[in-house]
Formats: structure tokens, C-alpha cells, sequence
């Protein structure tokens, strides 16, 4: 079937809107019209090429929200016309899948950046020149897609389907690694180093947990001030002081819990340094391959613990749901965060999320 999507012919370049053909969906997949479909910096890894991936031209996109169009013979978990949200795919055979740890699947890359279907086959053409998808196993940059049935999330159809996107990876990666990675008990204390849409969501969970310091640390003063809206108790503009000077000021002894969601090995260093014996970092910030970051062993030693977080250690299947529950009661309004464009206005919405303007630019499609 013909199709609208977003194509990235060259590295780092821009987003240009094609007519392409989509291929049917097999047994074990899912079309989805898609309604919305957020934007994360992951995407803009793959564009820039710091991630494994095929070379262009590609189609990106792995925050999609829609609605099934059809499915494929061996399909049960969805049927057409239910409300999805699209999240990263996993192979569901390995020891981590069996072990309920989906997004540490030993075959993730192969499932979500090889370019294709697993069997090598490509989803989309434009007339014989193949363009490579199946990006998270969406490709979502596009008015339709193809998912498997493992990565479609059935949702509840009394939410608004438009604000849904962004819990397919980057509002579920920071509210899943406070609420499933970190759980902090109630009164303690938290450092969230960058308040982006992963560093909000963080904020946003560490309220729900019932954490009494939430720290926010950022470089943008206007995403300081939301997230005190969100539920963070005291901010840092790192620009005007040092930043793990400035946090242990607040508390005393250190931040029981401390979140790096930047990417950057210096704000990592500073996120550790900030933490008590026996607090817990937590690595969220995307990086190429082969960063390197230099720490005080000593400190790692005296009981503080440093480890990597993917997509919030969640089961999308049980977590998205959750999320919407609590958003619907009011307690999670992570929708406050989302800035809304045309699809054709998409490498607008890029600039304005890489300049700080905005926090969640979503497609509308």
C-alpha cells in the first residue's frame, strides 16, 4: 500500500516527506494507522549515525500511536480498530526475555536497528530503490506502519490517543527508572541530571513514588521552572553553579538516587559524585559506542552503585497501562510536556527540541 513517511536520504541530513510503499503485514504482524508518533533523541542518533544501523535512506520513528488497520493471520493479541501504542520489539527467547528483562534482549539490535525484518526482507520501497525501516519494528515517521504483535501495547480507548506516543520509549524510560529501576521509598531523595522528556518523566515518577527532594539539574531555565510544576522540590541551573556542589547544599550527605538522562560523561562523573554511601545512578543518556567516562573507584567502592537503565527495565504490556491509570487520576500529567506539529512541520519540531524550545514534540499524522 502507498504510504506518506518521513525519509532520511543522508547522514545527518534533513527529513523529507515521500509517497512510499509499505508491504502487507505477515502472520505475526500488525498494521497500524498511525495517529501520532513522538520524536526522541534515539531517532536523532540514527540519523546522525552514532547508532548500528544500515546506512540511508531509512525511516525512523519509535513513539507511534494508532490505531489497527489490520493484522496478520497468526495475530490474537490485537484485532482492527483497537487503540495501540508501539514499542521496541525482542526476540522473547533469550535469557534475558525469559527472565521478564525484554529490554536487555541479547538479540535488541537485531530485532530494532537491523533495517528489516528479521528474515531480511525489507518493509518499504520507494519504486526500486529499498528504504530501510522496521526501525524499533515501527518506523513510525509515517502515516502507517508495520509492528509485530510483540510490540504493539493494546490501550484503553477512554484516553485520548493523541497524547499516547511518547509512552512507547522516552516517557517509559524515565518514569519506569525511578518507579521498576530505582523504587525509592517514600521520603527519600533524588538528583535527576537533565529534564528533558526522560528527566521529566523521572521527576514526574519520583512524586508518584512519594520522594520528598527531587532535584532537578538542567541548562535550560525554562525546563527548570516546569519541572518544579511536575513535582521537583529544588532546582539547578548548572550554567551558575557546580552542580554536585549545589546538590549536596540541599542535602547534607548526598541524593539517596541520582539519574544521568543527558549522554554526557561529565554530568555522569557529577551524578555519581553526588551520591551517599550506598546510593544508586542511574545511566539513561544515549552515546555512541566506545564513550568512556572516568570515576573515583574509591567512591564506587565505598557502596555506591552505578548502573545502566533500558526503557525504564519496563514490560510495555503492564507498564504503559499503569502509566495511563495514574495519568488518569491525575497524578501522572506527563501530556504537559508534549508540544504538538503537523507531520509535514517535522524537521521544524527537530530544531525546536535540539535548541531547548520545546520538551515532546509529537506528530500529529
Amino acid at each position: 500500500m502507498e504510504i506518506k513517511a518521513a525519509v532520511i536520504f543522508e547522514k545527518c541530513g534533513k527529513f523529507s516527506i515521500e509517497r512510499l510503499e509499505l508491504s502487507d503485514p505477515k502472520d505475526d504482524e500488525v498494521l497500524v494507522r498511525i495517529v501520532v508518533t513522538g520524536i526522541c533523541h534515539t531517532d536523532l542518533a540514527a540519523r546522525d549515525m552514532h547508532l548500528p544501523i544500515p546506512p540511508p535512506p531509512s525511516v525512523f520513528g519509535h513513539e507511534g500511536a494508532g490505531i489497527v488497520e489490520r493484522v496478520g493471520a497468526g495475530v490474537t493479541k490485537v484485532k482492527p480498530g483497537d487503540h495501540v501504542v508501539l514499542a521496541w520489539n525482542s526476540c522473547g527467547t533469550c535469557s534475558s526475555c525469559k527472565a521478564g528483562m525484554d529490554s536487555y534482549c541479547l538479540n535488541f539490535f537485531l530485532y530494532n536497528f537491523h533495517g528489516a525484518r528479521l528474515d531480511g526482507t525489507t518493509t518499504l520501497r520507494k519504486g526500486d530503490q529499498v528504504i530501510h525501516g522496521s526501525f524499533f519494528s515501527q518506523s513510525s515517521f509515517a502515516d502507517f506502519a508495520l509492528a509485530s504483535e510483540r510490540n504493539v501495547v493494546k490501550v484503553r480507548k477512554d484516553v485520548p490517543i493523541e497524547i499516547l506516543g511518547p509512552l512507547g520509549c522516552g516517557v517509559m524510560t524515565g518514569a519506569g527508572a525511578v518507579m521498576n529501576s530505582l523504587r525509592p521509598k517514600p521520603g527519600a531523595s533524588i538528583a535527576i541530571f537533565g529534564v528533558g522528556p526522560v528527566g521529566m518523566s523521572a521527576v514526574l515518577a519520583a512524586a508518584v513514588c512519594g520522594c520528598t527532594t527531587i532535584i532537578a539539574v538542567d541548562l535550560n531555565e525554562g525546563r527548570l521552572e516546569r519541572a518544579k510544576e511536575f513535582g521537583a522540590t529544588h532546582t539547578i541551573n548548572a550554567n551558575e553553579v557546580d552542580p554536585a556542589q549545589a546538590v549536596m547544599d540541599i542535602t547534607g550527605k548526598g541524593a539517596e538516587f541520582s539519574l544521568e538522562c543527558v549522554g554526557n560523561p561529565k554530568v555522569l562523573r557529577q551524578a555519581v559524585d553526588v551520591l551517599p554511601r550506598l546510593g544508586v545512578c542511574g545511566l539513561l543518556g544515549v552515546v555512541p559506542p566506545g564513550t568512556e567516562v572516568g570515576l573515583d573507584m574509591d567512591r564506587i567502592m565505598n557502596g555506591r552503585t552505578v548502573r545502566g537503565i533500558i526503557e525504564g527495565d519496563a514490560i510495555p504490556d503492564l507498564f504503559i497501562p499503569k502509566l495511563i491509570e495514574l495519568y488518569s487520576q491525575g497524578r501522572f500529567p506527563f501530556d504537559r510536556m508534549i508540544t504538538f506539529y503537523p507531520f509535514e512541520e517535522i524537521n521544524r519540531a527537530v530544531e525546536d527540541m535540539e535548541e531547548g524550545r520545546v520538551i515532546k514534540p509529537v506528530l500529529r499524522l
